[in-house]
């Protein structure tokens, strides 16, 4: 549950290899063992964000719009939290993701 974003809330994210074997471009907190999909407020900050974000060179990536409910859907699906960033990289909130019942 996010403090900032509402479930019917549009929020921003990377996708990888989009219109092929698509997926969202997660990322790892090393020192905590934290795998997580950055999420942005706004697509500026996505853009700008993904140019900090670890990523394979040889890969296409673009910012896409999704519904935060999905999203958080399928992080828990993948044992993934999401971690609001903003276009600086610094963190503004970390959210567990639940399923929904």
């Amino acid at each position: 549950m996010s403090k900032l974003i509402k479930d019917d809330q549009w929020v921003w994210v990377v996708i990888q290899d989009p219109g092929g074997n698509e997926q969202f471009l997660g990322q790892k907190d090393e020192e905590k063992g934290l795998s997580f999909i950055p999420i942005f407020l706004e697509k500026e900050e996505a853009e700008q964000g993904l140019t900090l974000m670890a990523r394979d060179a040889s890969r296409k990536y673009e910012v896409h719009a999704i519904l935060f409910e999905d999203l958080s859907q399928r992080a828990s699906e993948n044992g993934l939290m999401l971690f609001v960033v903003n276009g600086k990289g610094e963190v503004i909130e970390k959210i567990e993701a639940h399923r929904q019942a």
